[in-house]
């Protein structure tokens, strides 16, 4: 092709670049100068005009772009007709879209007037979606690069719409006493959401006890009722292939093929395969209908890939989704202008300070007593929580309070009495939850004597916090003990608010031992209060260095 400027009168034939006003019309880019053109153009008193004439070869833009268009069909694709050399490609079938990435990038590197764009591989799509454009750049294509592009579409499955299909899916819901029944009920609504967005069937669902027994025979009954695809839910995370659910697929007759995906949330996933049908146990976060590593599977099983090893690996690439924006509802032609999602939003994490009690032990009040540093315990305490990620800070008061308030002055934080301090740490600790906006998704509990817990300590608590996952309480661990601060979902709130006396918050965490994140500390620092004058001798000139 041969673009320039040109004189007028060697203008007929060739392609016009630009648009031109003439005395009654505008004549478009891309329009032929047929003799009707050329005399619009010289009346108008144009002697030059920018165009492109085609050599020998040159296949025209359109003629290009429809059958470059053509051999890209496949089954459940259609194509739009040309226009100004671009063909879109639409769905024909609600489906999951693969693409062969190498072919598309062997496609865009044989010459700059061929351009191909398409939605991600392994995008879900519904009937009627724009899966992908071609657009001609120039306004012809070379006859050697025409020749390179249709032998590779040609020979090449470049794009594959898999249509879901209906399969009939059962899902078993194993039991603890200590799991409500409000979360068996919301793991049934996001899974029958995400089956039914599959095109899929939901059967009943099973409740069982979290035994191998009785789930092998909620399976085998699943089974002889037609299930094709079985999902198990259990009322503990899953953490080994000899764990109760992937014991009860083998009992049924069945294998576990893998474990564990590289897709957050959604780690603790089993594989397994019974008579050539899925069976999978669920991560803790399929409880939630937001996105996570089950819908990419329930992606590849309803569109009738295998899962392998090496597709799971894969899946490491993107796999991140805690920071992604939430999971796009395929969309119908109607929606196709519609906004996406919003990010999702980070959880608040508010920190509670217990700082209340008379300090028996200690003869005098511990939290106003001076640490090596100068500084007083209580400060030291507060100042470690301000510089963590955990907002809002409130401080618990009771015995003493106008010292207590006197030795934070000045910081940013706020304060609630406990009327009734005397009678025990429950009151301190009903008077912070009480005290938490109804945005809060959870609490990090602080004792007032704990001055060694640091700001790096406090974030990798605040980081282990994943509801979604099933990790609703963080607990420090140093050394095989449990220590303090624990941190706490607003799930149990309520139960906190009920605590009575001098009784902590530890048989709430004995019940829901399946709900506890342990994060691994240094040092003991999260092992060590100060309960009499003797034990702050023990404080080090730099307390940040005991150990």
């Amino acid at each position: 092709m041969i673009f320039g400027r040109i004189p007028l009168r060697e203008a007929r034939g060739a392609i016009l670049a630009h648009n031109l006003k003439t005395a009654d019309r505008v004549l478009r880019k891309g329009a032929l100068i047929d003799e009707t053109a050329y005399n619009l153009l010289a009346e108008a008193g144009y002697q030059t005009v920018t165009a492109a004439r085609l050599e020998p070869g040159d296949v025209p833009e359109g003629e290009a772009a429809t059958r470059l268009g053509e051999l890209l069909l496949r089954k459940n694709l259609r194509r739009s007709n040309d226009v100004h050399g671009r063909v879109n490609l639409f769905a024909e079938a609600d489906g999951l879209l693969r693409l062969d990435t190498a072919c598309l990038e062997a496609l865009n590197l044989i010459d700059e007037s061929i351009t191909l764009a398409t939605l991600p591989d392994r995008s879900v799509v519904a009937k009627g979606d724009m899966l992908a454009t071609l657009k001609i750049i120039p306004f012809a294509v070379a006859a050697r690069a025409m020749d390179r592009a249709e032998t590779l579409v040609n020979t090449q499955n470049l794009i594959t719409l898999k249509p879901f299909a209906r399969l009939k899916t059962g899902l078993i819901l194993t039991e603890l006493p200590q799991l409500k029944d409000s979360a068996i009920e919301h793991t049934i609504d996001a899974t029958r959401a995400r089956i039914e967005a599959h095109t899929g069937i939901m059967l009943k669902p099973l409740r069982t006890p979290h035994e191998s027994a009785p789930l092998t025979a909620a399976i085998k009954t699943l089974l002889a009722g037609g299930a094709e695809l079985i999902l198990i839910s259990g009322a503990s995370a899953v953490t080994d292939r000899q764990d109760v659910a992937p014991s009860a697929i083998i009992a049924a007759g069945g294998r576990i093929t893998h474990f564990g995906m590289p897709v957050d949330p959604g780690n603790l996933i089993c594989f397994g395969e019974i008579e050539g049908r899925h069976a999978i146990v669920l991560p803790g976060c399929a409880r939630s209908p937001k996105l996570n590593g089950i819908d990419w599977i329930l992606d590849l099983i309803f569109a009738g890939e295998s899962i392998t090893a090496q597709k799971i690996a894969r899946m490491g690439e993107g796999g991140l989704l805690k920071e992604a924006e939430a999971r796009p509802i395929p969309r119908t032609r109607e929606q196709e202008s519609g906004f996406g999602a919003k990010p999702r939003e980070k959880p608040r994490i508010a920190a509670v300070i217990l700082a209340a009690g008379l300090s028996r032990r200690m003869g005098a009040n511990k939290l106003l007593a001076s640490l090596p540093t100068g500084q007083k315990m209580l400060a030291a305490t507060v100042d470690n929580v301000l510089a963590s990620a955990a907002h809002p800070v409130i401080v618990v008061t009771g015995h003493q309070e106008q010292d207590i308030r006197a030795a934070l002055a000045g910081r940013q934080i706020s304060f609630v009495h406990a009327d009734s301090y005397a009678a025990g740490m429950a009151e301190s600790l009903r008077a912070g939850i009480a005290a938490l906006a109804k945005n809060i998704a959870a609490v990090l509990i602080v004792l007032g004597d704990m001055p060694l817990v640091d700001a790096p300590t406090i974030n990798a608590l605040l980081a282990a916090f994943d509801p979604e996952e099933g990790r609703d309480i963080v607990v420090p661990v140093h050394d095989g003990q449990r220590g303090n601060p624990v941190l706490w979902g607003a799930k149990y709130f309520s139960d906190l608010l009920a605590l009575t006396g001098d009784t902590g918050a530890r048989n709430i965490l004995i019940k829901n031992m399946e709900s506890v994140a342990e994060v691994l500390c240094p040092t003991n620092s999260i092992l060590r209060d100060f309960d009499t004058l003797e034990s702050l001798t023990t404080l080090s000139a730099n307390p940040a260095s005991a150990s």
